[in-house]
């Protein structure tokens, strides 16, 4: 991060202030920019960010790049859909709150109705079809592939190894949603703990750099928002304890898992799986089938949540259960961004918050290692052939780099024809 220049608070937020007042046009504008983002956008999370930066400060100039350098280490460091974060945070430096959700809208629709057509279409299709099979094998190869990039860049070491693998071994072990609750909070209070306990070396580190625009958010307004994320995990989790329906524990599950998803992306796979598959809402072939798709599509991953609602719906038309659970996955994410935004300055100054992070990293690695160990490998791997396939598949994502829409067009095809 480049070292900013000292500026005096007031200034700086009168300076922000006046950028959105006079650029600001709210919800239209926000959309219009991010539908075309979401239409366009494939490659998962890291693409979507290239194509943010290209649209919003090269050729907009939206935000400068150390802005938008900073709004991207505030929603790495927050759990949820990072990309997603993003553009919202975007549209709310835009835009204020309407511009945030002009942002939402525009970048999560294609790929939410496409989620909800391909699950409108799954009533009417065998799971046991060969092009099904395929879609499951190119979610193996997917989440082996970002297992082994995760690892290398969130386990540099040995003892990080030693971690994930502990984690795995116990969320296998245990197999509950609370196990995964349970692996991420103790890796965040290990890790703070050695922090802790570890000699203090002079720090190398570059200045901070400012915080984000803000969209002139205030420090009493971003507690209120932090209040309304908690009282939603609370009122949830209470409602679900005291009166199980059958809507209030999908919204219990999906709000809850978008509350605890550190790194985005394909972290979301283990946590869905037992939120879902593992209450019996959902067998594992449509689950993975269902993931599969997803791959191919632009726009954030996070979607296939609105395929999984649209499946279960408990009682009432699919895709308002779809619609239900794309909401309860997000809405806590975005929560935490607006009551993060004024606060971020001092929290990412904290060494003590970046280590707790580097632990709850470390756990999501051996979360989707788990999840790649049970329940994806065995689904899609049930003999030699399938086994090339999915060897092939993952060679031609690791080595050849080849695009995610590709590679799960191709094992379709291939399924079809072959399995």
């Amino acid at each position: 991060m480049e070292p900013s220049e000292t500026k005096h608070p007031e200034t700086d937020h009168q300076e922000n202030s006046l950028r959105n007042a006079n650029h600001s046009s709210g919800f239209l504008e926000s959309f219009q920019v991010f539908l075309r983002l979401g239409l366009t956008s494939f490659g998962g999370p890291v693409a979507h960010l290239g194509y943010f930066h290209k649209e919003i400060v090269n050729q907009r100039k939206w935000l400068s790049d150390k802005d938008y350098a900073d709004i991207i280490a505030l929603c790495q460091f927050l759990p949820g859909p990072a990309s997603s974060q993003v553009g919202f945070a975007i549209g709310l430096t835009r835009g204020g709150l309407r511009g945030a959700l002009g942002a939402w809208a525009g970048f999560t629709l294609p790929s939410a109705l496409l989620m909800l057509g391909f699950a409108s279409g799954m009533a009417y299709i065998d799971t046991s079809q060969g092009w099904i099979r395929g879609l499951k094998i190119a979610a193996l190869a997917v989440v082996a592939h970002a297992v082994w990039t995760m690892g290398r860049k969130l386990c540099p070491r040995a003892i990080h190894v030693a971690g994930a693998l502990a984690a795995a071994s116990t969320v296998l072990f245990m197999g509950t949603a609370f196990s995964q609750v349970m692996v991420i909070s103790l890796a965040m209070l290990l890790s703070w703990g050695i922090f802790q306990l570890a000699p203090r070396l002079p720090s190398t580190d570059e200045p901070t750099a400012e915080a984000p625009p803000s969209a002139n958010l205030t420090h009493r307004a971003s507690w209120l928002w932090f209040s309304l994320f908690a009282l939603g995990l609370g009122v949830f989790t209470l409602m679900d304890a005291v009166s199980p329906n059958p809507w209030i524990s999908m919204g219990n599950e999906f709000y809850r898992t978008g509350s605890l998803v550190f790194g985005g992306g394909h972290v979301v796979l283990p946590l869905l799986e037992t939120a879902t598959v593992g209450k019996g809402w959902l067998d594992q072939d449509t689950f993975l089938a269902g993931y599969g798709a997803a791959q191919a599509l632009p726009g954030p991953l996070f979607t296939f949540a609105a395929f999984l609602g649209a499946m279960v719906h408990p009682d009432g038309p699919g895709w308002l259960a779809g619609l239900f659970c794309l909401l309860a996955i997000l809405t806590p994410s975005f929560l935490l961004v607006l009551a993060a935004m004024p606060h971020w300055q001092r929290l990412r100054a904290k060494p003590q918050a970046q280590a707790a992070l580097k632990g709850a990293n470390v756990a999501v690695v051996g979360i989707l290692l788990a999840a790649l160990i049970h329940p994806v490998f065995p689904s899609a791997v049930t003999d030699l052939t399938t086994l090339a396939i999915a060897l092939a598949a993952y060679a031609l994502l690791q080595f050849a780099r080849l695009p995610a829409i590709v590679l799960v067009a191709s094992c379709a095809l291939i399924g079809g024809f072959i399995l």
